[in-house]
Formats: structure tokens, C-alpha cells, sequence
């Protein structure tokens, strides 16, 4: 088995067993015994029972590879509409996780305050991947801010309404950001 089917493994036993036991009724070592394996190497793959529902690090590492390997000349929400859009696959591939951990989120209040913070924590990425690109620093921030406003409407529209691709969500969502002005 390998790294990435156990961790996708842990993932599922998690969510599974929140769903049934609460988040609160599920420990670390419930999870890794579902999926066979030993607490020890459920704390290989995940700093606490917590961060399984928030596994950013491939979307951060995507969001900043794709500002910083983007040509020159575009504006910042262009960098940040190509950003996401180039994260459309991992999404799309998560789902089967994502949508059962906004559940579980929305009604386990710790959580919600771990999603603000991980939310916050990837606007500042943005914002500094936009900064070592040459944007100034207000405009960088407020950019963040505004493309994380984007992405999360895309979201929420695409579990809303899942016939339609998550890019025409996205793309349904920039065109709304742009008539604001």
C-alpha cells in the first residue's frame, strides 16, 4: 500500500467515523484501527485527528506554483483566477472528501474556527505569492482577500449545484466579482 493510498485511506475512515460517531466521539486511534494500521502511523500522516479535514498543503503548493510560473503582465485577480483554475482537478478529485468535511465542519464549532484560520492562512499565501511578483502590498492583500471571496462562492455554488463543472462555477463567480465595481 502505498503513502498516498494510506493517507486517502486514514481520510475516509475519519470522515466515516465522524459521520457516525461525531468528531468529538472519534479518536485518532479509532481511525487508524479502521484502516488497520497503528495510531503511530496515523500521527505519520497527520499532526492531530483535526487535520485530516484540512489538508492544504497541495493546494498551497498549486495556488503558489501557478502565480509564480505565470507570465508576466496579468493582473492580480488574472494570477489568482489562474491559480484556481489550475487547481480545478485536485478539487474536483477531492470531492468525495470535501463534501462530507464541510458537513462535518458546519456543525462542530472547534472546526469552523480551524476552516477561518486555514482560510486566512491561504489568503496570506496569495497575498504573498502576488507580493514576489511585483504587486504592492495593499493591493496584494486586498487581491487575496477578494480571490479567496471568489473561490469560496465557486465552492459553495458547485456543492450547491453539482451538474454543472466546478471552472463554470468559478467562471460564473469572476464575472459576478467583476460587475461589483
Amino acid at each position: 500500500m502505498s503513502k498516498g493510498d494510506v493517507r486517502r485511506r486514514l481520510q475516509e475512515a475519519a470522515l466515516a467515523l465522524f459521520q457516525e460517531r461525531g468528531y468529538d466521539g472519534t479518536t485518532a486511534t479509532e481511525i487508524a484501527a479502521r484502516v488497520g494500521v497503528t495510531e503511530r502511523t496515523f500521527f505519520r500522516y497527520f499532526a492531530s485527528k483535526r487535520d485530516v479535514l484540512f489538508d492544504e498543503d497541495a493546494l498551497h503548493e498549486g495556488l503558489s506554483a501557478a502565480i509564480a510560473e505565470a507570465s508576466d503582465g496579468l493582473s492580480p485577480m488574472a494570477l489568482l483566477r489562474r491559480a484556481f483554475v489550475s487547481l480545478i482537478p485536485l478539487l474536483e478529485r477531492n470531492r468525495p472528501l470535501s463534501e462530507p468535511a464541510r458537513a462535518i465542519i458546519a456543525v462542530t464549532p472547534v472546526l469552523q474556527e480551524r476552516y477561518l484560520a486555514k482560510a486566512a492562512a491561504t489568503s496570506m499565501l496569495l497575498a504573498e505569492a502576488l507580493r514576489m511578483r511585483g504587486v504592492d502590498q495593499d493591493v496584494a492583500t486586498l487581491a487575496a482577500a477578494s480571490g479567496m471571496g471568489v473561490i469560496g462562492q465557486a465552492m459553495e455554488s458547485w456543492f450547491n449545484d453539482p451538474s454543472a463543472g466546478l471552472g463554470q462555477h468559478l467562471d460564473r463567480a469572476f464575472q459576478a466579482w467583476s460587475r461589483l465595481s
